[in-house]
């Protein structure tokens, strides 16, 4: 599969240059660490905000918002760092149509040198006009001009937005946009602040303003779009076809309500749909670096704790997870079938062929072959039959399960299991400001022999599995836990489902990651149920990996 090309070789840039020449080139106005953060739950503090500011850089962002001074002394000082410590993004403030607030913008942004650029914004639909501002149409003609004329006399790269623009009258948009150009703005933003608007709208409106506005050729006109209505990719695009030459977009698409303009969307949709922009005199492209998209959006996931869903476009856990038999089967035929663009391209770091229900025998077949298990074609029948038995109870299968399963239904033997036959817990609480201490008496049974073993911790689920750990002498850690009743009333049962990392003996061999499931109506033992089940999953692929290195070993031997 041909790679999707990140950088194009004719792509140069001047640091801290506010437009670029050719048509054909489309600036990233990245809005993370100003819009972003709006979401409910996304502050970040000074430190969290100039990695973030550092990532986008690297990326290959040409304008970073990187707050709104006014807001808050933190606010202020964020700008004002990310302005000393990057080197050739362009740094932007948000300010406000009021003097005030643009001369704290301008004192912000302005260690960033030639690259300092203030961005103000008033509001202009006639909804905001009667009911927030109580102004008429030519005071805010008049706020915009004064507005901009005086963030043009401190710092020399003005941006100007018109928010709520796709709810504005035409006519009168025209009229403040043709103002402000006058007033000294090199960037005038159409936003559509509510998501309110159509695509087929919004890329009129775009035209409207480029037939009627004067000197709107000698600016770069913006987009900024949010997602309430799920549209702020798609308006976005529909504007650039239409002659905007400014993205304005955050990672992940977080931002206000339901979020803004996704970059690693809009990006890529314009990267791989490259024949859908026609108007460009080359081919469409910007100058990020997308195989650094999937690192930027786990960096912000990690550092806002907004989660992100599983199938989200371009670097959810899913955009390159295919779990049905006929894709899974395409996918090892020709990637093409069934992926528009590669896993590298975006950075993530490959194909993952999900083993579920709805898996097909080739994925499985391809799978154990990776993991360097022999399974004839005469078996694959039978652990195929297996494996779609056990895929109904569990969603999704570990490399662990495989082998055992493998020993069980080819060589018709599984290794000796653990039992759990006792388990006690108790939960004393501490003294002052001190938390509770819990200890679990377990006792495991193997081959007829009994073991007991206690231990403590923060809560009877840690305690147990210290314990069992202990008693079976291996070093593992919880990676993942989750619980749901499977049955209704008092004494509903509860399904404890486990993701377990095994660290070998050998530490230059990677570690083992199984599932496990216990079922009962006491969490607890639901939970040492699950953790007794990763463990012997655990142990039939140490024994099954050490097999195979006897095998190659011996193998070896004249």
């Amino acid at each position: 599969m041909t790679p999707v090309s990140t950088v194009p070789p004719q792509f140069s840039r001047e640091a801290g240059s506010s437009t670029r020449s050719p048509v054909d080139n489309i600036l990233i106005f990245d809005t993370t660490l100003r819009d972003g953060e709006q979401s409910p739950g996304a502050s970040m503090n000074l430190t969290e905000k100039v990695e973030v500011a550092r990532t986008l850089e690297g990326l290959g962002v040409d304008i970073i918002e990187a707050g709104f001074p006014i807001a808050s002394p933190d606010d202020f000082a964020a700008v004002q760092s990310i302005a000393r410590e990057t080197s050739r993004s362009r740094i932007c403030g948000l300010a406000r149509s009021v003097r005030g607030d643009i001369e704290r913008c301008a004192d912000a942004v302005r260690p960033a040198g030639a690259r300092a650029r203030i961005h103000v914004f008033l509001a202009t639909s006639a909804i905001h006009r009667q009911f927030k501002l109580n102004k008429a149409k030519e005071e805010i003609v008049r706020m915009a001009r004064t507005a901009v004329e005086h963030a043009r006399s401190l710092i020399d790269d003005v941006e100007f937005s018109c928010e709520d623009a796709s709810r504005t009258e035409p006519d009168f948009l025209s009229e403040v946009v043709e103002a402000v150009i006058a007033a000294g703005a090199s960037t005038v933003n159409i936003p559509d602040t509510l998501g309110y608007a159509y695509p087929e709208d919004y890329a009129a409106l775009i035209r409207h303003l480029k037939q009627r506005v004067r000197g709107i050729d000698q600016v770069v006109i913006s987009v900024h779009c949010h997602n309430d209505l799920g549209l702020a990719v798609a308006n976005s695009l529909a504007a650039i076809r239409a002659g905007a030459r400014q993205v304005e977009c955050t990672i992940n698409g977080i931002g206000e309500r339901a979020g803004n303009c996704a970059m690693e969307e809009v990006v890529m949709a314009m990267r791989v749909r490259r024949d859908q922009f026609p108007g460009a005199a080359g081919p469409l492209w910007t100058g990020i670096d997308s195989t650094k998209l999937f690192g930027a959006s786990r960096l912000v996931q990690s550092i806002t704790g907004l989660p992100l869903q599983r199938n989200k476009a371009i670097v959810g856990d899913n955009a390159f997870a295919h779990e049905s038999g006929i894709h899974q089967d395409g996918v090892i035929k020709n990637p093409e079938c069934y992926e528009i663009m590669t896993p590298a391209s975006v950075g993530v770091p490959a194909t993952n062929l999900v083993l579920g229900k709805h898996s097909g025998r080739a994925a499985l077949a391809k799978r154990f072959t990776d993991l360097g298990v022999a399974v004839a074609d005469t078996d694959l029948d039978r652990v195929f039959a297996a494996f779609k038995t056990l895929a109904d109870r569990k969603k999704e299968i570990y490399d662990g399960d495989l082998i055992a399963l493998v020993e069980e239904v080819v060589r018709g033997h599984t290794i000796s299991e653990w039992r759990l036959d006792h388990l006690h817990h108790s939960a004393t609480a501490g003294e002052g400001t001190s938390p509770k201490l819990a200890t679990a008496t377990v006792r495991l049974i193997r081959d007829g022999e009994a073991r007991t073993d206690a231990a403590t911790g923060d809560g009877p689920v840690e305690a147990v599995v210290l314990a069992m750990n202990r008693i079976c002498g291996i070093s593992g850690t919880v990676e993942d836990y989750r619980l749901r009743a499977v049955t209704k009333g008092g004494d509903a049962q509860g399904e404890v489902a486990i993701r377990a990392r095994f660290t070998r003996v050998d530490p230059s061999q990677p570690a083992i990651v199984v599932g496990g499931k216990g079922l009962s109506t006491d969490i607890v033992h639901a939970s040492a149920l699950a953790w007794l089940d990763a463990i012997n999953r655990a142990a039939v692929y140490q024994a099954r990996t050490l097999a195979s290195h006897q095998a190659q070993a011996a193998a070896l031997i004249p």
